[in-house]
């Protein structure tokens, strides 16, 4: 069997694997509110006239905002 029919044993044990960014974003929106979601990480897109579309548009172009973004999910989730 080559290696391209095997399931990656990584991808089964990470919560992110197969998750949208939008979905995560409006999971911890329904979650905590913008207001307490912007407390929680404390950058203008969630502070400042917040919206999906906006705060999308920034996550994919930072890296270090969305690491903690993903992070915050992965906690929630593990609750």
């Amino acid at each position: 069997m080559s290696d391209i029919n095997k399931p990656n044993k990584e991808q089964h044990n990470d919560p992110l694997h197969g998750v949208k960014l939008v979905d995560i974003l409006e999971r911890l929106v329904d979650e905590y509110g913008w207001e307490e979601l912007g407390m929680k990480i404390n950058i203008r897109c969630f502070n400042y006239d917040p919206s999906i579309k906006s705060s999308l548009k920034f996550l994919r172009r930072t890296p270090w905002a969305r690491d903690k973004v993903e992070h915050l999910y992965i906690k929630l989730i593990k609750k």
